[in-house]
């Protein structure tokens, strides 16, 4: 008898536990994102990658790197925003998740990286390179964007959130919406993605 009052009185402990968890749990950093869908000669070439952070993270980076408070972000100091302030999320991925064709494709490096402060945000842009051949078929790309730990959320920009470069050669079909695949949050979010087919035209 003693053993099943114990459990009765310690489930809602647990309970209550879990649920202060979720709820406690949410995004500290707010990232604006835009992309740029990158064509060569050969099909794909990969991503150019543009955040734009909340004022709240951006404040912080500034107040941390921006030395001498000139609201300009030099090389030394950009060169310390990378290894301190970006790098970690090389453990993620970049938050940029990708699948070919519906196979994964891991982002281990990137190039080009940039930080600067633009009307008052701070932005990041790098690039993902990213090689897919193109055929006289459709290729499928998916480019699902989030930080699987929730505490940096990321969101499509209104406007402008996905552009071109060097496209003229080849038919393309792109458009950004949630992917049902994925899920974050104990399940509770479904991060927007760009999926893009491109072919060459016909």
């Amino acid at each position: 008898m003693r053993k099943k009052t114990a459990i009765i009185f310690t489930m809602p402990i647990i309970l209550l536990t879990i649920f202060c968890g979720v709820a406690l749990s949410h995004p500290h950093v707010f990232i604006v994102q835009k992309i740029k869908i990158v064509f060569d000669d050969q099909g794909l070439a990969g991503f150019n990658i543009h955040w734009s952070f909340d004022d709240m993270f951006t404040s912080m980076i500034a107040g941390d790197y921006d030395k001498n408070q000139n609201e300009f972000l030099e090389k030394s100091e950009v060169a310390l925003i990378k290894k301190e302030a970006f790098s970690y999320v090389s453990n993620y991925n970049y938050f940029t998740f990708i699948k070919i064709d519906g196979k994964p494709f891991d982002v281990k490096f990137i190039q080009n990286f940039s930080a600067e402060l633009h009307d008052k945000k701070l932005v990041y842009k790098f690039f993902i390179p990213c090689h897919v051949t193109v055929t006289n078929n459709f290729k499928n790309v998916c480019v699902a964007s989030y930080d699987p730990s929730y505490y940096s959320t990321l969101f499509f920009a209104n406007n402008g959130s996905v552009s071109l470069d060097n496209p003229e050669s080849f038919e393309v079909r792109m458009v950004v919406k949630k992917d049902k695949s994925i899920s974050i949050y104990y399940g509770q979010v479904n991060p927007s993605a760009l999926f893009l087919d491109f072919r060459t035209k016909q």
